[in-house]
């Protein structure tokens, strides 16, 4: 992983992940160009998102803390974002978190309204965040869940260093894109059908034509 220092301005959050792995266009029209729109399934998703945040509340149950909406960074991969829910398991050969004043095992859990996908869009999101989890509280972090609204039930998701990799040829990828400010081709798949952003888009044109040239054309006519 390349040593360096990332700037404020520089920094991506933890959700850049998810869309652009599941998309390049999709992440580009939505971060770079601001073409963001809503549909009943990113309705859904925000309304389970909403349920599972309550920023910085703390839980304490047998053995265990939940802390939801915690603020989570990696000053190595130039990454800030949320976690949905991250739990502290007592554990005698854990880490040592002295605002609990006790060792624990450190498990992130993110919240999803569908169910488990095809991609590996999702993984690589608890990834990420666990890798900035990893860097704060100087621990390993092994595995991670995934909590899908359809199923209602969580996923167990064990991290791998190929998933590590992946994702910073993704970040680096990203920060080539945003350097360019270049938005990627459109590539139909199946996917496109559920997403919110398919009239933006607009898949049926031409691979090569500029959403934001494309709007301001029509604008005028």
């Amino acid at each position: 992983m390349e040593n360096r220092t990332y700037s404020e301005e520089e920094y991506l959050q933890i959700a850049e992940i998810q869309h652009f792995a599941f998309c390049p266009r999709q992440w580009a029209l939505d971060y770079l160009e601001g073409q963001w729109q809503e549909n009943v399934l990113t309705i859904e998703g925000h309304a389970l998102h909403d349920k599972a945040h309550d920023p910085m509340s703390r839980e304490k149950r047998k053995g265990k803390i939940i802390v939801r909406g915690m603020r989570v960074f990696s000053a190595s991969l130039g990454i800030s974002g949320d976690c949905d829910i991250v739990e502290l398991h007592e554990k005698k050969d854990g880490v040592f978190i002295p605002a609990f004043n006790g060792t624990y095992e450190v498990i992130p859990i993110e919240y999803k309204r569908g169910r488990p996908k095809e991609g590996e869009e999702d993984v690589l999101q608890l990834k990420l965040q666990a890798l900035c989890l990893e860097e704060m509280f100087c621990t390993t972090i092994p595995y991670g869940y995934i909590y899908y609204g359809e199923t209602r039930r969580r996923q167990e998701t064990v991290f791998s260093e190929q998933q590590r990799e992946t994702i910073i040829e993704l970040l680096k990828q990203m920060r080539q894109y945003i350097q360019r400010g270049y938005t990627p081709k459109v590539r139909r798949r199946k996917g496109c059908r559920k997403c919110s952003l398919q009239d933006v888009c607009i898949p049926k044109l031409k691979p090569d034509t500029s959403v934001q040239a494309y709007l301001e054309k029509r604008l005028v006519e």
